[in-house]
């Protein structure tokens, strides 16, 4: 579980990730990454999974296993880092290993 000092919870600051963040895709998500330099708060994160996704139990099994993935790996971001994560259709059926290489492979190519 993400702590809430490491989550996004205004839309002003969604917007401001999609708006002027690097995103980079996969199959299963797109990753909108918004380096800052503003440190004076740590990393945060946020989840997008729409009803595109699957039903409740679906949605929430996604979030929930990119949490997990996103708690890990906060120690990587800098402080003021914000990091929004959008769920496809395609990640219903992705397990939480294929989820994980997902997010390795698009933050793989943010850092190039």
């Amino acid at each position: 579980m993400l702590p809430g000092r490491n989550r996004i919870h205004q839309g002003d600051d969604f917007r401001r990730v999609f708006r002027t963040g690097r995103k980079s895709g996969t199959k299963h998500l797109v990753i909108y990454f918004l380096p800052t330099a503003d440190e004076s708060h740590a990393p945060r994160v946020g989840f997008v999974v729409s009803r595109a996704v699957g039903n409740a139990v679906t949605r929430n099994r996604v979030k929930r296993r990119l949490r997990a993935i996103m708690h890990s790996r906060l120690p990587g971001l800098a402080a003021g880092d914000m990091v929004v994560i959008r769920a496809l259709p395609a990640a219903a059926g992705a397990d939480f290993a294929g989820l994980e290489q997902s997010v390795g492979r698009a933050f793989e190519r943010l850092a190039r």
